[in-house]
């Protein structure tokens, strides 16, 4: 969840296409489309600095307010950001419309939590397979990750996304049978083995119907 009530100021634009949004850009601005319930797509401008400041306290993935705009107040998700290559300043953003309860789509991060019982007593190595699960739940509770419990996996063990606890109100959409993180045995470990059993052994070839020499 967002670490403060966000809230953006957004200006009207009239100017669209490369020229008009190069221009806003030249006054430290960002230009953006406010999209989705069904209205007109709104192009306006956000200013820069306010914008990397809602990104920071969590905006990617929370409501943020806006105001200002055509109509009154009202609330949107961050959908898609463009920056720069180099620089990674934002040249543009998609804003979707969202009420607060409504049920919105988002890929959410997955952290580990805790020291798996094989890394700690089996020298097992840790491997995350998947590193988001995608989920669906109201917008205004997104997380801004998913806690992954691995302190009881053992050696060779595994959570899959349908093993892992999501927030109230919210439902998977990852295949529940995708593994999220495995404990496996390191590959010096697995070294150490393959030299310990020794080379396999090999089958003498049989013939299959060979006659009998005279």
């Amino acid at each position: 969840m967002a670490t403060k009530d966000l809230t953006l100021a957004v200006e009207p634009r009239v100017k669209t296409g490369t020229a008009g949004s190069q221009a806003v850009r030249a006054h430290g601005k960002i230009p953006a489309v406010i999209y989705g319930h069904g209205t007109a797509p709104e192009h306006v401008s956000i200013d820069a600095h306010a914008f990397e400041d809602v990104l920071h306290h969590g905006g990617r993935n929370a409501m943020i307010t806006l105001t200002g705009g055509a109509g009154k107040s009202e609330t949107a998700l961050v959908r898609e950001i463009q920056r720069h290559q180099v620089s990674k300043k934002v040249l543009h953003a998609d804003l979707l419309r969202v009420s607060a309860n409504e049920a919105v789509h988002a890929e959410r991060p997955v952290v580990m939590v805790g020291v798996a019982r094989g890394v700690k007593d089996s020298a097992g190595v840790m491997d995350v397979v998947t590193h988001a699960l995608d989920i669906e739940g109201p917008a205004n509770q997104i997380p801004e990750h998913i806690e992954v419990d691995v302190t009881h996996l053992g050696l060779n063990e595994h959570i899959t996304a349908g093993d892992v606890k999501l927030p109230a109100g919210f439902k998977l959409l990852t295949p529940a049978d995708q593994t999220v993180v495995a404990i496996e045995a390191s590959r010096t470990e697995r070294d150490v083995e393959d030299v310990a059993a020794g080379p396999a052994e090999v089958a003498e070839p049989v013939v299959i119907n060979q006659k009998d020499e005279a």
